[in-house]
């Protein structure tokens, strides 16, 4: 071969094939990318560089040094931090503002007057917009008095006066106890229509944001008109238009310059200072409040002499009290039921006995006013169910007067063992009997491990004696072994399904009762038991009818029929146990004189709250004591003072009255001694003792003749006012 030839080989051999000119191309063109993105990230870093030394050397220029330095530094921090509280107080605004979306205004625009059970007349709520006297028409005197008292740099602040605030704080201070307050009249408003009187910083948040939402949408006239027609006035009364009327019997566009004073005189403390009840206390506090308007500068000395000399007098209202926690609950009842009807302006007659309600108010006085100190507590409540659902009294704090907040239905608590009912019966519904074994002994779920009171463990035990004793651990061992994996979605159904409307906090520890209730709920609950498991139905409101006579609304005409929430079985098998709990329990002091009686106590963590919720064949009621403040009592047990007052409402309320047993238990006035309680029926070769009788006020015979009256009356249409006003005309034409 030649040479030509050979090298034309040797060139032709190191040329690429096909195939590999693919990779090597690929290969290129992935490093051309890679080279971009190098070139433009440094490219970018370089011109971000040059740029921030560009802002740096001009800033610069504002550079300072020395005290300079320091103010700008201590007002860059002040921004920093002046704008993290301004995000803080937005999140702190949104529960206050979510307040305002109800409908507020028309909150009072149904004038109701509320019968007892067997039709007293025993008060009135609401407030007829219309015939409300506008604030131009309103006495100048009154206004003054008012401003002097309650906010005299009312027309200068925005709601808040931090100039007030400082200067009570001072006085405060210097007296060494609370002599003068910090709340502006918008405050007052605030919690007037948005909030309740309950002592808390969150409260105190809500109304102070309040009150700034007020002042931002209402005129200074339009809130100085809402304080006077809501604020709450004493006897019962709401709004210096009604006070006007209840306490002088004028309208307050009559009142004189004394009778101002004295009206002015009630903001502070209507249940101290009314005068129907302490005439001396309301003609002392109206001569403070002249003296205020001395000293603001708006009346002088010998304009308000006269009035000093010749202090407001009051029309004789006698001692009648309205049952006013009750009334406030039974007009929010009246507002959900009555919304569709097309009359606001409503005759409502309730349920409630004025009886027994004095008696209920006057157990939890007398048990605050001889235990309270001793016990180291200050509040309580108690709501007492008749067999049926009616609501046959209702007490929600020590004094209306003091504070309008209900306890027996707005404040939430922790119930305690008396909340064990619901796990018990699911127990019974699944099967289980009150003789069945189960162990008493340490028991953790998660993280928790519940103790019980003393720290010790009884072995094996039945059913019964767990409830009986109150052991913590039994309820919690029945609700993580035995009653399934959904157990504590069934206890929240179970409770639901007795009658608990607050909603039951999902928690393992709810076996124990730590998911807060209300007074109202767990009285409902109970009241299951003397109907032997059947819904008690709770209600205030018997009938609704307007001044016509039309009855709008009937409990018995327009309300389902009870359905039953408990078997038979297990309510007998929960009776049972819970009739024990009085004679051989944890409530001794419970058990009503002559009467079988069944409940459970309840004691929460720290001594903070003490229940006893309990029954009888004719009644069931729940008592709570307490503090506002969350405060431990001084070792108070649902054993001591709450069974006690039970026991005093329950004495009383079965004097001459025809006892109804308890489902299941023939004799519901049978002698219960030692460790042995009523049961069912007696054993072979058993004699029943006779039951214990309490004297009667009045005679069997004349109890049903007041009673078939008192059906008659029921049953009885109302006579329509075109019919009484024709009645009336005839009887003075008559004279």
């Amino acid at each position: 071969m030649s040479a030509a030839f050979l090298g034309s080989i040797r060139v032709a051999d190191n040329l690429p094939s096909e195939p590999e000119k693919k990779p090597r191309l690929k290969r290129h063109i992935l490093l051309r990318i890679d080279s971009w993105i190098d070139s433009t990230l440094w490219n970018a870093g370089f011109r971000f560089t040059e740029t921030w030394e560009e802002i740096t050397i001009f800033f610069r220029r504002f550079r300072v040094r020395g005290l300079k330095r320091l103010f700008f530094e201590v007002l860059g921090e002040g921004m920093t931090l002046g704008t993290a509280g301004f995000v803080v107080l937005l999140a702190l605004a949104q529960p206050a503002f979510e307040e305002t979306k109800k409908d507020w205004r028309n909150h009072d625009n149904f004038a109701v007057t509320f019968l007892d059970r067997y039709g007293n007349q025993i008060g009135h709520r609401g407030i007829i917009h219309e015939n409300s006297v506008p604030i131009d028409e309103l006495p100048d005197h009154l206004i003054k008095a008012v401003l002097a008292t309650e906010d005299r740099r009312f027309f200068d602040h925005y709601g808040i006066d931090f100039i007030g605030l400082a200067r009570a704080m001072t006085e405060n201070a210097r007296a060494g106890s609370v002599v003068q307050g910090g709340s502006t009249l918008t405050q007052q408003l605030a919690k007037n229509l948005f909030l309740t009187n309950e002592r808390s910083l969150e409260r105190k948040i809500k109304e102070a944001f309040l009150s700034m939402w007020l002042e931002a949408n209402l005129s200074k006239k339009e809130i100085l008109s809402l304080y006077l027609d809501r604020a709450y006035m004493g006897g019962g009364t709401f709004g210096a238009a009604a006070a006007s009327q209840f306490y002088f019997g004028k309208p307050i566009t009559e009142v004189t310059l004394a009778e101002s004073a004295m009206l002015a005189g009630l903001f502070k403390a209507p249940a101290k200072y009314a005068p129907h009840v302490n005439l001396p206390a309301a003609r002392a506090r109206a001569n403070e409040v002249l003296s205020n308007m001395v000293q603001s500068g708006i009346m002088t000395e010998g304009q308000v002499i006269a009035a000093r000399r010749n202090p407001a007098t009051v029309v004789d209202r006698g001692e009648a009290e309205a049952p006013d926690f009750f009334l406030d609950w039974a007009f929010d009842e009246v507002q959900r039921i009555a919304a569709k009807f097309p009359d606001h302006s409503l005759v409502v007659r309730t349920t409630v006995d004025t009886g027994l309600q004095k008696a209920a108010e006057e157990a939890v006085a007398s048990s605050l006013r001889e235990y309270g100190e001793a016990y180291h507590v200050k509040q309580g409540a108690l709501v007492m169910i008749e067999n049926g659902g009616a609501v046959r009294a209702m007490v929600g704090g020590r004094d209306y007067g003091e504070s309008q907040f209900n306890r027996a239905t707005r404040a939430l608590r922790q119930p305690g063992s008396s909340f064990k009912i619901y796990t018990y019966s699911l127990a019974m519904e699944s099967g289980l009997t009150p003789e069945t074994p189960i162990t008493d002994g340490p028991i953790s779920w998660g993280n928790w491990s519940p103790k019980n009171y003393g720290n010790s463990y009884a072995g094996r035990i039945n059913i019964e004696t767990a409830l009986v004793k109150s052991i913590n651990t039994i309820p919690v061992r029945l609700a993580k072994e035995k009653l399934g994996p959904n157990a504590i979605n069934d206890i929240m159904a179970e409770a639901k399904k007795f009658g608990v409307e607050t909603p039951i906090r999902k928690d393992v520890t709810i076996p124990i009762g730590t998911s807060e209730v209300t007074v109202l709920d767990q009285a409902t609950a109970y009241a299951v038991f003397p109907t032997g498991g059947y819904q008690s139905r709770r209600h205030g409101i018997q009938q609704i009818m307007n001044y016509n006579g039309d009855v709008l609304y009937d409990f018995d005409r327009d309300e389902p029929a009870p359905q039953r929430v408990l078997s038979e079985q297990a309510a007998h098998s929960m009776l049972q146990m819970l009739t024990k709990v009085p004679y051989i329990g944890t409530a001794r002091r419970a058990a009503v004189d002559g009467v079988l009686t069944g409940g459970k106590t309840g004691t929460t963590q720290a001594y903070r709250d003490a229940w006893f919720c309990g029954f009888t064949g004719n009644y069931a009621a729940a008592v709570w004591f307490g503090n506002d403040d969350y405060t431990s009592s001084n070792n108070m047990t649902g054993g001591s003072l709450p069974a006690m007052t039970f026991k005093k409402l329950m004495d009383y309320a079965h004097q001459g009255i025809d006892l109804r047993p308890i489902p299941g238990f023939e004799n519901p006035g049978k002698e219960v001694t030692g460790e042995k309680v009523a049961s069912a029926k007696p054993k072979d070769g058993e004699t029943a003792l006779p039951a214990p009788v309490r004297p009667r006020s009045l005679s069997s015979a004349s109890t049903r003749l007041i009673r078939d009256i008192a059906r008659m009356m029921k049953e009885a249409k109302p006579i329509p006012r075109t019919v009484q006003k024709l009645a009336s005309v005839e009887l003075r034409g008559t004279e």
